[in-house]
């Protein structure tokens, strides 16, 4: 079994110009009943998950297509990643734990340099727990997701292919 990553990134050269790889994704979109949904928007796209299909976890898969250096195909690289509502939650939540620890500890060891018990300095371990219970939370959605990143990976590969074997 391999280990899931945070949102986990790759890179692949296809045979096909820049404009047709697009092209390919762009068409195989708009196909009625595709089991993808998602946008080409200049050389940006995204690919979803259909949203009757879709749950919390459901990741999506943004990509970049360029032009390869070798002036040879195109590369495209992709990023797995939740949706932005739901990584903006998180990066929202790790915030307000980091801030909130921050001023506890800010007050408590300045009460314990100033000689004065500091109780409040039990929040400190607390938001320790809560940030690990937060990366587990993560990392139990990434598990839940993991079948759809599949699925998406696939649907790239069956496109870039199609287009492989039609050239």
């Amino acid at each position: 079994m391999t280990a899931i990553e945070i949102r986990p990134r790759f890179q692949e050269q296809v045979p096909l110009s820049k404009e047709e790889a697009l092209e390919r994704l762009r068409a195989a979109l708009k196909q009625p009943g595709s089991p993808i949904i998602g946008y080409v928007a200049d050389h940006h796209v995204t690919l979803k998950i259909p949203y009757d299909k879709q749950h919390f976890w459901s990741p999506q898969l943004a990509l970049e297509v360029e032009t390869h250096e070798s002036g040879e195909g195109a590369l495209v690289r992709g990023l797995f990643g939740p949706r932005p509502s739901v990584w903006l939650m998180f990066v929202f939540m790790y915030s307000i734990i980091g801030v909130i620890c921050l001023f506890v500890a800010i007050t408590g060891f300045s009460q314990l340099s100033l000689g004065i018990p500091a109780p409040a300095l039990w929040v400190l371990p607390i938001g320790g727990a809560l940030a690990i219970v937060l990366y587990l939370s993560a990392k139990t959605g990434e598990r839940l997701g993991e079948e759809e990143m599949h699925q998406l990976k696939l649907f790239l590969n069956q496109v870039l292919m199609e287009s492989e074997t039609a050239a």
